[in-house]
Formats: structure tokens, sequence, C-alpha cells
């Protein structure tokens, strides 16, 4: 059976992030992508300059109607905006898809735009975490659904995990490109214990859609059977090494001239 993944979140003009991203990494990785839209947005490499929320009512219709009829191997949650999407989307996956749930907890994006509100963190917090087998925040996102003020250590970051841990997903990827210094590194929590991941850092403007591209290569894998629940270091650690495929290769790209976008195709393209 081919593998199939879903991306529930909103849309990129400028393909770098979102669902456009979250395609992308599906196919450079082999799976069959499956969308749902959460919001529409204006947006380049430079910013975001409006945002239209798709109805909470009808975002839950889209996931139904496509379930019913197509078996997803795995889903992940992007940019969600408002509560009652939230909610929507936290109702709608639990039990319904027949692989594990990733969960982006979109809150900001690279330009430093604001994408959610308050009861939006909130309701992720105490909503859509408890359904989640992995959730992957940045460091202020974490200190935003924890309420606290950000890390600005990997040894501060693992105590972040393990407090988000504790509000219900089954494991918890801290990604810590928010630290800076030489590596960038990310922090796995699960109820094993905390496993830290380290890659070169990347010196590169082309970095629209990391978290994106992380997540939903992630939730590819493990569509394709690569890790998962039983553990999730096979499935991090793969996408972590696309991911950097992607960052490295990003500026030969040459769109936009803000944050451009990483290489989802790198090494699969031909020059």
């Amino acid at each position: 059976m081919t593998p199939v993944a879903l991306t529930v979140a909103g849309s990129d003009p400028s393909g770098g992030a979102g669902i456009q991203a979250d395609l992308k990494t599906f196919s450079a990785l082999g799976v069959y992508g499956t969308a749902v839209l959460t919001a529409l947005t204006a947006q380049n490499t430079r910013g975001v300059t409006g945002v239209h929320p798709v109805p909470a009512a009808f975002v839950g219709e889209q996931i139904a109607t496509l379930l019913a009829d197509v078996t997803v191997h795995a889903a992940k949650t992007g940019m969600l905006g408002t509560a009652d999407v939230v909610r929507e989307v936290a109702a709608a996956l639990a039990g319904r898809v027949a692989g594990p749930v990733v969960v982006d907890p979109v809150m900001v994006a690279t330009s430093g735009d604001r994408l959610v509100d308050d009861d939006a963190i909130t309701a992720v917090r105490e909503v859509l975490l408890p359904v989640a087998d992995l959730v992957t925040p940045n460091v202020p996102e974490a200190a935003a659904l924890l309420g606290v003020a950000p890390a600005t250590t990997v040894d501060e970051l693992a105590v972040h995990a393990g407090e988000l841990l504790e509000l219900g997903p089954g494991a918890v990827l801290a990604k810590g490109g928010h630290l800076g210094g030489d590596e960038s590194l990310d922090v796995l929590a699960t109820a094993d214990g905390v496993v830290v991941t380290r890659r070169p850092r990347v010196d590169t403007t082309a970095t629209h859609g990391t978290g994106c591209t992380l997540s939903s290569a992630i939730a590819a894998l493990v569509a394709r059977g690569v890790g998962g629940p039983a553990g999730w270091e096979p499935a991090v650690e793969r996408a972590r090494s696309y991911l950097q495929r992607a960052l490295e290769a990003g500026t030969s790209l040459g769109i936009g001239s803000g944050h451009g976008p990483v290489h989802h195709f790198a090494g699969i393209w031909e020059r």
C-alpha cells in the first residue's frame, strides 16, 4: 500500500512554509501527500501581511470527508490559527488516523510575525497536545505553551521538554535553533528519558519553513514505517539529515529577498 501522510495547516503563497512545504517534503521522501487547509495567508519571504482563517466547521468537514475515504498513515498539524480550529482539529483527528499524529505548534513565522492569539495557545496546550504522539515546538513556542521565559541553554530546553511531556503528548522534540552557537541542538523527550540530537549549524538566510519541513519529514518517515511511538529517534535523525541538506542547498534556489525557502528537493532535482 502506498504510504499516505496528511498535513493540516495554512497556505503560504511563497511556497516555502505551510501546506506547500509539507507537500513538497512528503513528495521528496516518497509519501503521497494529502492536505486540509486551515487558513489562507498573504506572505512572502519577508513577512506576513494578512491571515484569513477557514471556518472551524469546514476544517473539520475537510478532515472527516478525507478520512472517510483515504487511509492516512501519519498526520501533522501546522498553523491552526484560532482556538475553534484547534478544538475542531483535535476532535477530528483523535483516534481516526491509522498512524501517529505530529503536532507542530506554529505560533510565530520565521519573519517574527505572530500567527495565533492567546486563546489558541491555551487550546493547543489543553486540547491538542493530549492527542499528539509527538509535538515539535521551538524555543519560544515551548515557552509560550508553558507560560515561562524562553530557554537560553540546552539544559533549560530539556527541562521545558520534560514539562511539556507532562501535558499529555507521547513525546516532545524541542527544537533548539534559537539557542545559537555552532551546533543546532534539538531535545527529544520521551517516557524513556531525554536525548540531545546535534547537527552543525548552517550559516544561511534560507530558513523559511524549517519547522514545517522538519515536522512533515518526521510524519512522512513514520508513514513509511521509520520510527514512531515505539521509538522516535530513527525518524527524528533521518528527518534532521533531510532538513540539513535542504538548508545547505537553500540559497541555490535564489527565491525572494528575505528569508528564502529551504530546498526540499536537494539531491533530487537535476542541476
